[in-house]
């Protein structure tokens, strides 16, 4: 394998690794926050409990989530130079607000909530967690900015003399509506991430008994987050693939494996190409499916792969501009059906312990951690998705992922970097399924005695909770 294929598979990799701790923290942050406001308002002391165990799951994630961005971040210098020179000046803009502006609310209120809980007044304390929350939305925005301004790049222009992409205006990056949309389906995605994961554990704690009061409760409050954000997700992913169509048609076009273009166009159930990609073989289709998702017109036209490929010929030169189709096709298809399965067990959770019903099945548990994985798969499989359907360009219609890796670096050198890399994930992997399991078994607290000062500046010594 050459080093960009090498480089194309560490980044990706790492990526995926790290965005499985990301929706979670974005909204597990908003959950904890939500449990230590019910306690502030009712005064129910199984809220503060649910606070503190819930707690302890939130903060075990946000540290493996800072560490696995780290070794991110570290490779566009390492595996990227070409494309850091090149985009360096805009792409490196909301990375330095991220981390100067949206991490130090992260990084700093959540030091005040995890050290504050005996030494700040009970209403100042709860805001840090809120400030916190708030902190992880922006720092995701700002990413999520730079990720569209790659998907569809605006407000830029490449200098002749440097050759490298300059800002010209630095609001149109922030907020093109393709930013605003992305943004909003992958913040309601985190949330039926984070729901599912507090549903699936509290089923698991409801089934041993283990603080059914608590558990009850939060089984409750994580599936209906969960549906809630499932149509939320549909909503804002029928906005993105309406936007997708306009300034990425291969994209969607590969999506569907549809080759020549087509009005009306069909929904593909399940299409068999050639091994190449280049043509369909055979195809199960729902007649005006695609038409309807793509332009909401019974007989809209969507271009396909074919015509898509000779307009980019003619407009970019000779090259094959064909993402690996049975890659976006089937990542799309996993996509909505790992989030299809992930409400149908919300709901089904919901269901079974309805009126105090406590589920004796032996499936209840297995199903119930199962469903904590199936938002976070459908969260994967959809970036894979925008990632290889945005391919062979690094920045769409600009540079091609070929002509941004690293010219000096070679095969042997990333072949040593990413196993030196897999090995530190896997050690990592075993440290937080191990704390994770461990905060699980032993479940909420029995009783949780808060002791907030009555006034700020009272000398206390410093403790953790946690």
């Amino acid at each position: 394998m050459s080093a960009l294929d090498l480089s194309r598979w560490q980044f990706a990799i790492t990526t995926v690794y790290h965005f499985f701790f990301v929706p979670i923290t974005i909204g597990m942050g908003f959950l904890v926050a939500g449990m230590q406001t019910a306690w502030h308002r009712t005064g129910n002391e199984k809220w503060l409990r649910a606070t503190k165990f819930f707690g302890k799951l939130f903060l075990i994630n946000f540290a493996m989530g800072v560490v696995t961005g780290i070794v991110q971040e570290f490779q566009f210098g390492m595996n990227w130079s070409d494309y850091s020179r090149f985009v360096g000046d805009i792409f490196g803009a909301p990375l330095a607000i991220e981390g100067l502006l949206a991490f130090f609310l992260e990084s700093t209120f959540l030091g005040l909530w995890i050290f504050g809980w005996d030494r700040l007044p009970k209403k100042l304390h709860l805001a840090t967690i809120w400030i916190a929350a708030t902190g992880t939305v922006l720092s995701a925005y700002f990413i999520l900015a730079a990720n569209s301004w790659m998907q569809h790049p605006v407000g830029y222009m490449v200098n002749p003399e440097t050759q490298r992409a300059e800002m010209k205006d630095f609001a149109q990056v922030l907020t093109q509506p393709l930013a605003v949309i992305t943004f909003t389906h992958v913040i309601t995605m985190a949330f039926m991430v984070a729901g599912l994961f507090v549903a699936g554990i509290s089923g698991w704690l409801l089934f041993k008994g283990k603080g059914p009061d608590v558990a009850r409760s939060t089984l409750k409050l994580g599936a209906i987050t969960a549906l809630v954000a499932f149509v939320l997700v549909g909503i804002t992913g029928d906005f993105q693939a309406r936007k997708m169509v306009d300034v990425q048609p291969m994209k969607m076009a590969a999506a569907e494996a549809l080759y020549e273009t087509s009005a009306p166009a069909p929904f593909s159930l399940l299409t068999i190409g050639s091994l190449d990609g280049s043509q369909p073989l055979w195809s199960l289709e729902i007649p005006h499916g695609l038409s309807l998702l793509a332009t909401h017109t019974w007989d809209g036209e969507v271009q396909g792969i074919n015509n898509i490929q000779a307009q980019y010929e003619q407009q970019f030169g000779p090259g094959d501009y064909k993402p690996n189709i049975p890659m976006a096709y089937w990542n799309f298809r996993l996509m909505m059906g790992f989030g299809f399965v992930g409400a149908l067990l919300a709901l089904w959770m919901l269901w079974v312990t309805r009126g105090g019903r406590v589920p004796t099945s032996k499936w209840f548990p297995r199903l119930a951690i199962l469903s904590i994985f199936m938002p976070l798969l459908g969260s994967s499989t959809g970036w894979i998705f925008t990632e290889v359907g945005r391919q062979p360009w690094v920045v769409f219609g600009v540079m091609l992922t070929a002509s941004g890796v690293s010219p000096t670096v070679s095969a042997l050198q990333v072949w040593t970097s990413m196993i030196v890399f897999t090995l530190l994930y896997g050690g990592l992997a075993v440290v937080e399924v191990g704390l994770l399991m461990r905060a699980i078994k032993i479940g909420p607290p029995e009783t949780v005695v808060p002791n907030y000062p009555d006034k700020v500046g009272e000398d206390r010594p410093l403790t953790v909770t946690y």
